[in-house]
């Protein structure tokens, strides 16, 4: 897909990526990719190897962070913490455009308004290939899992509740 046919919140995602070192496609699809388990089914793969991008903020202070978690597992906010310093809570949405550049549902891996830091579930890592979103409810892309943690400056660490 040339950048004539993305939309510009995705092409937007697609300079990110080159600009990170990411040698990867845009692309925009026709089902919707909104949720993890809307994105597994459009690209018929496992939901765990969903990257999805939730903002957080500290509760006190208001500082923003960003989870890139499986899709397949629930963020444990305690044990995020340990890393944050202070207790997270979401971001309301109205904030998370504001902070990132893009609405729920597309928020990217990277290439956000804020820069803000980032955390990358370490359960990703067990997949060859993971899929994130990239600016709309519509817009995708493949990486390597360490290449994508890389190009966001991500520390990677566990962060899945535990059943």
């Amino acid at each position: 897909m040339n950048s004539s046919e993305r939309s510009s919140s995705a092409q937007r995602v697609q300079d990110a990526l080159l600009a990170a070192g990411l040698e990867v496609n845009v692309k925009e699809l026709s089902e919707s990719t909104r949720s993890a388990a809307d994105a597994a089914r459009a690209l018929n793969c496992d939901q765990g190897q969903i990257a999805k991008s939730l903002a957080f903020r500290t509760r006190s202070s208001h500082k923003p962070i960003l989870a890139i978690a499986s899709g397949s597992n629930r963020v444990d906010l305690d044990r995020l913490a340990k890393f944050t310093g202070e207790p997270l809570e979401r971001m309301p949405v109205a904030d998370v455009k504001a902070t990132t550049g893009y609405a729920i549902g597309g928020v990217p891996p990277l290439g956000h308004l804020t820069a803000l830091p980032v955390y990358f579930d370490q359960d990703l890592l067990k997949y060859k290939v993971v899929w994130a979103a990239a600016g709309t409810p519509f817009a995708i892309f493949s990486s390597e899992p360490s290449a994508l943690a890389r190009a966001a400056g991500a520390q990677i660490i566990e962060m899945a509740e535990k059943a």
